[in-house]
């Protein structure tokens, strides 16, 4: 029996990353190793946030919830790309495929905690004294709660124009996961309807963000530009590096990924584009922010002092 009301289709086959066979073991250890060390730069993130008192701040509030959603949404796609690597046939059933695609969701949630961490950063050098109050813990929890049901109302509009779809006879996508575009190239029915969801709610969720984000920095370089010592503009900008060049990560990929039509660009630049926001970005993101960052440096620094 079909899953859905109207398919014929009971499973997917997934063609993967690349189909060349001599790039497959090189292919599946770097993508292993990045998976490891997404896993363990998140996981150490989180752990020693929740360890370390002097991290129980709004801007490490934010950054805990950016790891937890890095770490859950690769290891959505990772380990079924790894797989696909090994395999000669790799098999996902049509549930299977639906519950990779709302799971989605982390992606979307990503967004809206990114932009709650450049409002942080306004409300910290914009206006310092109104700190404690703009962004009491209700604030922080708000903000969060609201990134979580964005994405969750997202991902609900995605999948349920999905499972209206009729899936034929073709079966075979040419991706290493459940993405929508290459989902609705399958239908045998008129897609209309879920290109303009993908386009309205990926719009929503890119554009919003952004333009948000844009604002916020607009007005911290203003301000820091206002600052006369050379000393606490370079303090100022020091803070904002990391989470521009993590914004910067993601909502490029993510533009180029889903605000174009299912038809325009290569499959080959889509999952070029996918492996930025499913690996490169989860990866990347623990790295900047300890890498750079003085506080986790000290806090790891003191928790390996007391082992």
């Amino acid at each position: 029996m079909a899953p859905g009301n109207d398919s014929f289709v009971t499973e997917f086959i997934l063609l993967g990353l690349t189909d060349r066979p001599d790039l497959q073991l090189p292919l599946f250890l770097l993508f292993l190793g990045m998976y490891m060390i997404t896993v363990l730069g998140n996981l150490g993130l989180i752990i020693l946030i929740t360890l370390n008192s002097n991290l129980h701040t709004p801007m490490y509030f934010f950054l805990f919830n950016l790891s937890f959603i890095d770490l859950c949404y690769s290891s959505v796609f990772t380990p079924k790309m790894l797989i696909n690597f090994t395999s000669k046939k790799n098999i996902i059933s049509y549930m299977g495929c639906m519950t990779q695609l709302y799971f989605c969701f982390f992606v979307i949630s990503e967004c809206y905690v990114l932009t709650s961490m450049a409002y942080d950063r306004y409300v910290a050098i914009c206006n310092p004294l109104l700190y404690n109050v703009a962004m009491s813990p209700k604030v922080c929890s708000s903000l969060v709660l609201a990134s979580y049901l964005m994405a969750f109302s997202g991902a609900m509009a995605h999948t349920g124009c999905m499972l209206r779809l009729t899936f034929c006879d073709a079966n075979t996508i040419n991706h290493y996961f459940c993405d929508v575009h290459p989902l609705l190239q399958l239908s045998c029915t008129s897609t209309y309807v879920n290109e303009l969801v993908v386009f309205i709610v990926v719009g929503i969720n890119i554009i919003v963000p952004s333009f948000t984000i844009f604002v916020s920095y607009c007005l911290i370089l203003t301000n820091i530009l206002q600052i006369k010592s050379t000393e606490g503009r370079s303090k100022a900008f020091s803070t904002c590096t990391s989470h521009i060049i993590a914004v910067s990560l993601f909502f490029g990929s993510m533009s180029f990924m889903y605000l174009k039509p299912s038809s325009a660009g290569s499959i080959g630049e889509e999952k070029i584009s996918s492996v930025f926001y499913t690996n490169v970005v989860a990866m990347m993101n623990p790295l900047i922010y300890s890498l750079r960052n003085k506080d986790v440096k000290t806090a790891l620094r003191k928790i390996l002092s007391r082992k």
